[in-house]
């Protein structure tokens, strides 16, 4: 019966992250330095508001788009941060996490045969869905331009087949993100197209020497742009599962009808703890961010110590470290360091194949724990073992 399967299913694979992650996850005197999850738990107040809104049996289905008071919630969030404005009534839908953002924003755009330019290295949960869309990617190559995409490199992709671009910054895994000045260049070029932009911000919380700018921001591509956003990240709720798109209304009313049909609503109680982590916890990540930087600036200083080449992050909670000399793969690599170095990293082929070379190094982890990775990583470089 295995011939009767959807053959799009059939051509994707479980993430690399995840593959890799479960491969080692029985390792016990391995320390992991994996996975993309803020290691703080779920501040205390958006806890109670979840129970609250159980005890007061807020547990029925909700609007599809999500709780009025919740979208009202979002859109005052992004326009005091961001400065960008949105209608909640017409322009807002609240998701299943960012992921499923994401999935209903390529279903709603995508037909067969239209490209997709993804800037590389990039998280592997974008290209599955644009296969499953019928679609195609087109990678551009960002490793010489410090994994930024820039206007003459996304020039020189389009083609009259390119539907949308995806600029997923603060970028998994590379922690680099745009400036004002960086988002004007590719808009010079964007405004000129008619291609969507999918800015996929899910971390844009997570900006630490400047405040983090929204391409949804420049009047000229506002129309074009759909932003995806959530909580995971910014307030440590990755299992409440809400994210949530900001889009041009007659954009939304299409996506709507696919996630009406898809999920129905997102939960109704991690909606009420996301109206608590909007209003009253609106600065909740400060605290969060400001840990993650001195984490940042920890290990920025002790991967250069050993002499691998690695750019310093702008954003997220990852490293992506090259290592040039090594003689075996990736995977290969990352093996290698779970058996003989004691330390699992992801490996850098698991964003596409331009992270070939690389590994992924996440700094959501305690400080001790940070360390003892990093002294296994540097015991297994001084070994020659690469």
């Amino acid at each position: 019966m295995q011939q009767l399967i959807n053959q799009q299913v059939k051509n994707i694979e479980i993430s690399g992250i995840r593959k890799f992650f479960n491969m080692v996850a029985d390792e016990t005197d391995v320390i992991s330095l994996t996975i993309g999850q803020p290691d703080f738990y779920t501040p205390e107040h958006i806890k109670k508001a979840a129970t609250h809104a159980i005890d007061q049996n807020r547990t029925t289905y909700t609007h599809n788009a999500g709780i009025l008071e919740l979208r009202k919630a979002i859109a005052a969030f992004n326009e005091a941060n961001y400065g960008i404005s949105y209608n909640p009534e017409t322009e807002i839908i609240v998701t299943t996490g960012a992921s499923q953002a994401i999935d209903i924003t390529f279903r709603t755009l995508l037909n067969p045969g239209d490209e997709v330019i993804l800037p590389g290295p990039i998280y592997p949960g974008y290209e599955p869905l644009i296969t499953l869309a019928g679609a195609n990617v087109i990678y551009a190559d960002t490793t010489k331009d410090n994994f930024k995409l820039t206007k003459d490199n996304l020039s020189n992709h389009i083609t009259d087949k390119t539907k949308c671009v995806v600029l997923p910054y603060p970028s998994n895994p590379t922690g680099a993100s745009f400036t004002k000045d960086e988002l004007q260049e590719l808009v010079t070029v964007l405004k000129q197209h008619n291609i969507f932009i999918v800015a996929d911000e899910i971390y844009s919380e997570l900006v630490y020497d400047y405040r983090h700018v929204s391409i949804a921001s420049f009047p000229e591509v506002r129309d074009k742009t759909i932003v995806i956003n959530g909580l995971s990240k910014s307030h440590a709720m990755t299992g409440f599962r809400i994210g949530y798109v900001l889009a041009p209304f007659w954009l939304r009313e299409h996506m709507l009808k696919v996630h009406q049909y898809n999920v129905s609503c997102a939960s109704s109680i991690s909606q009420y703890a996301a109206l608590e982590a909007l209003t009253t916890g609106a600065n909740d990540s400060a605290a969060m961010r400001d840990e993650y930087r001195r984490r940042r600036d920890y290990v920025y200083e002790k991967l250069i110590h050993m002499g691998l080449h690695v750019n310093r992050p702008d954003g997220a909670f990852y490293f992506f470290p090259k290592f040039p000399n090594a003689a075996v793969n990736s995977f290969e690599l990352g093996i290698r360091l779970v058996r003989q170095g004691k330390v699992a990293l992801v490996p850098g082929d698991s964003f596409s194949y331009l992270g070939e070379g690389y590994m992924r190094l996440s700094y959501a982890y305690d400080l001790p724990t940070i360390k003892k990775g990093l002294a296994n990583l540097e015991t297994f470089l001084k070994t020659g073992n690469l």
